[in-house]
């Protein structure tokens, strides 16, 4: 018997049940019936796209026009019934196919068509009062219906279409021109149609899910196939680059037509690293990757379920978490970018799900269980914000950078380019602040300033003897130089700066301290010179 229990002992120690993991909780959690957006005709067209995009200004969503297509763009705090004769964006000729918000400005959208053009659409700011029906930029290159667009993830203003004439085009929008009909760049390196296209995070290489069952790994500029996969097992409709994990992830049926999922590395595309069958449904399956909390959702057309993962680096590379169940079966599906989540609820992610059968659009937040009510800055890093990290010419003459970063903790504002650290000084020299451009740097030497016309000198060199040098040296340059090198890359840079405007916060503070002790010890003197004078 005392065998057997030491057996199970081991045997439980080398197979815990559960893996650790701050994500292991997270549930769905569907919006109350007056959060939801009611009365809205969800298109019935049965090609494969999202039909909806969102913004934290607007959601978009395809709609049923008689004569053409078109779309509603609904601000989205107008939750609750929607007025039957709501203007709508109307220009198409034929059936709007995909939408997609232009991620640098929440006020222009992207829309094609099945009459084989591409339109953008600037948004007025107040209420829509009648129909939109004149585009700002109209795009004319493709010679049959246009299915696919996608915006790129860093450059300003660079729009990628494609086609059911094979092709894949990329167009500049930084032109006067409200006509342009010629691409500055077209991929012709597909047989068929493409199913599905994504970027990886700098932009500098696209996959490509297509009709032929291949995906295929681009260098858009080049227009080069670095990698194509021929894998007959598995018949890709969709594929996702999974951030920075140098990995893909594709979504198909079987050989038995059961849907599946699979895993590739994205320098060898000839054999999955990991390929797993889910169930015997024929709807679409709908990837969605959050590269700040590395989980993947999985989401299905025609069913109401969406099933979560977390990606590890190693294996087994996918982790199975839970799985969002709902009787209503969704049509389409759309998400919120990062900065415009609930981080007071902790809500990692939002859906918005399409639901046709009861014209209803019902948002889902996926939410990480916690009593604290504080900012949880461990599922909040960094993430990325609403400014391009590149104009269209410099990333069409080669140059490559990741997306600019931004905080989610509130009142953090936004970080619009990656911060210029001041030169290192002494702590309290506040002359020659002109020279001062970063923001963290000038609000440290202004209180600098402010305390020294308080104090006189003495207090200064008070407040200077209190202060080793080293730390004097540390603090100006905002990191510790003995405990840490310098930062090689964007996000370490990123995190310096923010490291650093604590450490200023926290030396104003210290500051103000010491102007109180300053005052406290200047009464006590002169209350003191006082009584002896009595005496």
């Amino acid at each position: 018997m005392l065998w057997k229990t030491c057996c199970i002992i081991h045997v439980m120690s080398w197979h815990p049940q559960y893996r650790s993991s701050k994500f292991r909780h997270v549930y769905g959690k569907a919006a109350s019936k007056d959060k939801c957006y009611d009365c809205v005709p969800i298109t019935r067209n049965v090609h494969d796209n999202h039909f909806c995009a969102v913004n934290p200004h607007f959601i978009a969503v395809v709609t049923e026009c008689a004569g053409g297509g078109a779309f509603l763009v609904i601000p989205i705090h107008q939750t609750g019934k929607l007025d039957p004769h709501y203007p709508k964006i109307c220009g198409h000729k034929g059936n709007v196919l995909d939408i997609k918000w232009n991620p640098f400005n929440d006020f222009v959208i992207a829309s094609c068509s099945e009459d084989a053009t591409v339109k953008i659409w600037d948004i007025p700011k107040h209420l829509l009062t009648r129909n939109i029906t004149s585009p700002k930029k109209e795009l004319l290159g493709h010679v049959r219906r246009v299915g696919l667009i996608e915006w790129h993830p860093t450059a300003n203003n660079i729009l990628f279409s494609s086609g059911y004439d094979y092709k894949i085009m990329i167009w500049n929008l930084d032109t006067k021109e409200a006509v342009i009909s010629n691409p500055v760049k077209i991929l012709d390196a597909h047989k068929d149609v493409v199913l599905s296209m994504s970027f990886n995070t700098d932009g500098s290489l696209l996959a490509t899910a297509c009709r032929d069952r291949k995906i295929r790994l681009i260098d858009p500029r080049a227009g080069t196939v670095l990698q194509e996969a021929s894998y007959k097992s598995h018949r890709v409709n969709k594929v996702l680059f999974l951030g920075n994990m140098k990995k893909l992830f594709s979504t198909g049926t079987s050989r038995w037509n059961n849907r599946q999922i699979a895993l590739w590395d994205q320098n060898d595309l000839s054999v999955p690293l990991l390929e797993e069958d889910l169930d015997g449904s024929s709807g679409l399956l709908f990837p969605f990757y959050d590269s700040d909390t590395h989980m993947l959702y999985v989401v299905g057309k025609g069913d109401g379920n969406i099933r979560y993962y977390e990606i590890s680096p190693e294996k087994p590379y996918l982790n199975y978490l839970m799985e969002y169940r709902s009787h209503l079966p969704q049509k389409g599906i759309g998400m919120m970018p990062k900065r415009g989540l609930e981080v007071s609820a902790c809500e990692i992610f939002r859906f918005y799900k399409l639901i046709p059968t009861k014209s209803l659009i019902e948002p889902i937040s996926m939410i990480v269980p916690r009593r604290s009510e504080s900012y949880q800055e461990d599922i909040y890093p960094l993430t990325t914000g609403a400014q391009p990290a590149l104009t269209a010419q410099e990333w069409l003459n080669g140059v490559n950078k990741g997306p600019l970063l931004v905080s989610l903790r509130p009142g953090s504002g936004a970080v619009n380019s990656l911060p210029q650290f001041p030169e290192p000084e002494p702590l309290v020299k506040t002359t020659d602040l002109s020279q001062h451009q970063d923001r963290g740097g000038k609000m440290l030497l202004e209180g600098m300033q402010k305390s020294s016309e308080i104090g006189d000198n003495r207090k200064q060199l008070k407040v200077e003897e209190k202060l080793p040098k080293n730390e004097q040296m540390r603090l100006s340059n905002g990191f510790d130089i003995f405990e840490c090198p310098p930062p090689k890359t964007e996000n370490e840079l990123l995190q310096m700066f923010y490291r650093q405007q604590e450490e200023i916060r926290r030396l104003r503070e210290l500051v103000n301290q010491r102007d109180v002790q300053i005052k406290q010890l200047e009464l006590e003197l002169r209350n003191l010179c006082t009584d002896t004078g009595g005496y």
